[in-house]
């Protein structure tokens, strides 16, 4: 495989580093080939989303003020969206970009792909490249934002139906502050194309692992990892970590918004919390179950070929060992010993017990956790921290 154009694609595999976004981000020196420079990207895109928002607050008199029910310094969503969530969302380029190019790489590192499947497979890679580069789809995306995500999502479920330092309520809508102007149609959008890239990119990741499902792959059914060489693939949470927790911290923000100004609790979210954690998973690990197919196929295999194998290895034995009489077939490779038997044994096993899917419990369990450490805080508007702290210290002590 050394030198084939798959192994050179793969060298410019990336999730993020490329496209129209990327390329002016170039130009304007705020990134690397690397996608480096994540602090002063961070830095150029909050000085145009959030510091626009505090400065027209202040002018218009409502950064801390009681004249409004919402005043731009008590707005923890807002807050949560632009200073937590979207430089989560830039840092989360960053580690996709390293985590998927290696997860891609695995492919061919661990002979997965026969060598009459190569040239398919560097397709696979090219076409998730031309994606990626598309000026249509972004172009497609920034129309979504303003038309859908500001106009319909932003102003009829997601802000808050009071006088804010942003809108007042109106009989046909709200009435925008000049604040709110800009929050309408410069700080949310970015912070939505931002989300919504995301999800485009995650898109081209399901589909780059759907034609490769689609390959023969050389899978072992031997292999150690239960899925015949696909375990890599269980730890493609990793390469999502700031990604769940952005998601996390956007819900958390909402939730505390709701709490303080709209008098709901933290139990009136439950289904909004279950959802989020089922919906991330669905996201993340729903590509993986495309391998089904292939792992249970190796699975097949690995029994028949394995269990034809293993009769003639233990009749052997079993004439060697144990009747004293020397077999007259060809001898197996290897010596029909008991720790030869041993081996044998436990590679039975393991194709006997493979996993139909490379997701384990563990993968599952650091999502749902991931997912939930923004919420962790807001615990404490149902139980008061001095009575959580008593509950710990009786369970511990």
């Amino acid at each position: 495989m050394k030198g084939h154009p798959a192994l050179r694609g793969l060298s410019d595999f990336s999730l993020f580093a490329g496209g129209p976004l990327f390329q002016l981000l170039r130009r304007a020196h705020l990134t690397d080939d690397e996608l480096g420079m994540v602090r002063a990207r961070i830095i150029v895109i909050l000085l145009l989303s959030w510091l626009p928002l505090l400065a027209l607050s202040a002018f218009e008199g409502h950064l801390y003020n009681a004249d409004v029910a919402v005043p731009f310094l008590k707005d923890v969503g807002i807050h949560v969206r632009l200073l937590v969530a979207l430089p989560l969302l830039i840092v989360a380029e960053l580690v996709a970009h390293q985590r998927t190019r290696f997860l891609a790489s695995q492919f061919l590192e661990g002979e997965l792909i026969p060598t009459e499947a190569l040239s398919r497979f560097e397709a696979a890679i090219a076409s998730a490249l031309r994606l990626r580069n598309s000026i249509t789809a972004e172009v497609i995306l920034i129309a979504f934002v303003y038309v859908v995500g500001v106009l319909v999502i932003w102003r009829q479920y997601a802000a808050l139906q009071t006088v804010t330092w942003y809108a007042v309520p109106a009989g046909d809508g709200s009435m925008l502050s000049i604040a709110g102007m800009w929050l309408s149609y410069v700080s949310l959008p970015i912070f939505q194309f931002m989300l919504i890239r995301w999800y485009f990119r995650l898109f081209i990741w399901a589909r780059f692992l759907w034609h490769v499902s689609r390959l023969e792959l050389s899978l072992v059914p031997s292999h150690p990892d239960r899925v015949g060489g696909l375990g890599f693939l269980s730890t493609t949470d990793r390469a999502f970590f700031p990604l769940l927790i952005a998601h996390g911290a956007i819900l958390a923000g909402h939730i505390a918004d709701r709490i303080s100004f709209a008098g709901d609790t933290l139990l009136d979210f439950k289904l909004e919390i279950v959802a989020l954690v089922v919906l991330l998973m669905c996201v993340v690990l729903a590509p993986l179950l495309l391998f089904v197919s292939r792992i249970g196929e190796a699975e097949l295999t690995g029994l028949g070929e394995y269990g034809s194998w293993a009769a003639r290895y233990v009749r052997e034995f079993d004439t060697k060992w144990l009747r004293g009489n020397d077999s007259s077939k060809t001898p197996l490779p290897g010596s029909p010993s008991s720790p030869s038997l041993a081996d044998l044994s436990t590679s039975f096993n393991i194709v006997r017990s493979m996993n139909f899917v490379p997701i384990s419990r563990k993968t599952i369990l650091r999502l749902g956790a991931t997912t939930l450490i923004p919420l962790a805080p807001l615990v404490l508007t149902v139980i008061p921290l001095e009575q959580l702290l008593k509950k710990l210290l009786g369970i511990l002590f």
